[in-house]
């Protein structure tokens, strides 16, 4: 097995270092980067003027990094009058460890579904959330929590932005390394791998590697691409990627 991790720095570095120390054959090819996001020197007064038991959800660890480093140059911590939620395990306890406050999250898949189902979020009248994510992405929670009586805002914390590669010239790399299976945590980054490799080497070769993806969602996407091997992380945190790759 050799492996192409595409998840972006740092957690797709950290990847493929404890692949490495298993044993196993691993290289990096981030697909995405990151900068900070258009509404983060906003972010702080707009929490402090939260109501108590109102929302704030984050949705990436990337979200929770940008976030906090604004709190910090303002001289804030994060209040704690209000309600906090993650997407997942990881994110969560980012959030719980610079601020020392509960977060809440789902421990069984780790999507925005799995997330909705919470008891406290099933009745939100009245109730404010605000939803820090990178430019972009799924809208299923913001409008579910809207449908529930929620007043919704997204704030940016981040932006992504794709990672130039040549891709005939990686293509031959990756299939002369023997890349015979492929990390991918994200429908965006998917399709970019897809977008990217050329016609003749997506057949010849990536559409026959083996495919692992964090949710079933993914797992879907890819077969609408065309590829038959895949397998699903139990989360979209690193443990569980090493789980399905061991």
């Amino acid at each position: 097995m050799t492996i192409l991790v595409t998840r972006p720095t740092p957690a797709g570095e950290r990847l493929v270092n404890r692949l490495r120390a298993l044993g196993r054959v691993a290289y990096h090819a981030p697909l995405i980067d990151f900068t900070p996001g258009c509404d983060l020197p906003k972010l702080p007064q707009t929490l402090l003027q939260l109501n108590i038991g109102d929302l704030v959800f984050v949705l990436s660890q990337h979200s929770v990094n940008y976030a906090d480093s604004v709190m910090g140059r303002a001289g804030l911590t994060w209040p704690t009058h209000l309600a906090y939620y993650a997407i997942g395990r990881a994110s969560g306890l980012a959030l719980h460890r610079i601020s020392s406050l509960p977060v809440v999250y789902p421990h069984e898949r780790e999507i925005s579904e799995t997330l909705l189902m919470l008891p406290a979020l099933q009745k939100l009248d009245g109730k404010q959330a605000l939803i820090l994510r990178g430019n972009g992405g799924r809208r299923l929670l913001g409008d579910t929590l809207r449908e529930r009586g929620a007043a919704v805002s997204y704030y940016e914390c981040y932006q992504r932005s794709p990672v130039y590669y040549d891709g005939n010239e990686q293509s031959v790399h990756w299939q002369r390394a023997g890349v015979d299976t492929l990390v991918v945590t994200s429908g965006e980054m998917l399709q970019q791998l897809y977008t990217l490799v050329p016609d003749y080497y997506r057949s010849l070769w990536l559409l026959r590697c083996c495919l692992v993806v964090v949710s079933e969602r993914l797992a879907i996407l890819a077969q609408d691409l065309g590829w038959s091997t895949i397998r699903v992380a139990d989360s979209a945190d690193n443990d569980a990627l090493i789980r399905v790759l061991k």
